[in-house]
């Protein structure tokens, strides 16, 4: 059976919801798939949200290793964070010895992964962007395509490397931010931008200005559809990645696999 390493934080609901949307997949065998354990950098006890998610994994019966990054090497992480997290890193390993996943996803994983542990486990990750698109935060991303007057965007799953959102992109969808119901908003916001600057409605506006709100919505709304599909098509033999080089249908790609129409169909599903 093809066996998935999680890595999370468990701060918040999102990261219950995300777990159970993936653990739903499999049980309902769209993923053929079981979970080999779940990591988390914080104990029990530390916070209330974390403490929740514990107890959703444990009552789904999946393996919970826990491992608290708060109180390891303080004065190490104050003087030499990357000493730190190589260190932080090691010990993580050495809990998770025992066990041997296929695939490794970061799912609010709150640390950055360290050389060491990006070699022993293939990690992938969410971005919200296409491969070719902005870095950066969500919001860092927005407004870049914002500023940049983009045609199009989506959400790409990528590789874990020691290099921060920089491994090579995997998976990936795209969506169009022009015409139908984004032709008024950019009308409106051109509109804005002929009497103040990007800036000024950064400012003024924020994440409540109505171009950037949509655009993240059509986002979000692929982001967990891309997760369960790109999850999907690992376990099916039909993506993996050896020694730093997606294969797709057993045949190195030069860029990412584009799952746009499957991501598509999954929405007309749900809706």
């Amino acid at each position: 059976m093809y066996k998935i390493g999680w890595f999370s934080s468990g701060r918040d609901e999102a990261a219950r919801e995300l777990l159970k949307v993936v653990w739903d997949s499999i049980q309902s065998g769209f993923i053929n798939a079981e979970f080999d354990f779940v990591f988390s950098n914080r104990k029990r006890g530390q916070d209330a949200e974390s403490d929740a998610f514990f107890d959703f994994v444990e009552g789904l019966g999946i393996p919970l290793v826990c491992y608290s990054s708060k109180g390891f090497e303080p004065e190490k992480r104050r003087k030499d964070i990357e000493g730190w997290r190589d260190s932080y890193d090691r010990e993580v390993m050495n809990r998770l010895d025992n066990y041997n996943p296929d695939l490794c996803v970061l799912a609010g994983y709150m640390l950055i992964t360290g050389p060491e542990l990006c070699k022993k486990f293939t990690m992938i990750n969410l971005h919200p962007a296409e491969p070719t698109g902005p870095t950066g935060t969500w919001q860092e991303v927005i407004w870049k395509l914002i500023q940049d007057r983009a045609n199009t965007t989506g959400v790409m799953m990528h590789h874990v490397t020691e290099i921060l959102d920089r491994g090579p992109p995997i998976t990936y969808c795209s969506f169009p931010i022009r015409g139908g119901k984004f032709h008024e908003l950019w009308k409106n916001i051109e509109e804005k931008l002929t009497k103040e600057s990007l800036d000024d409605i950064i400012n003024r506006e924020g994440e409540d200005e109505p171009l950037f709100l949509e655009i993240r919505k059509e986002g979000v709304k692929r982001e967990l559809p891309l997760i369960i599909q790109t999850i999907k098509e690992f376990s099916d033999g039909r993506i993996k990645v050896e020694e730093g080089t997606v294969l797709a249908e057993g045949e190195a790609i030069s860029g990412a696999y584009d799952l746009t129409d499957k991501i598509e169909m999954l929405l007309g599903e749900e809706s």
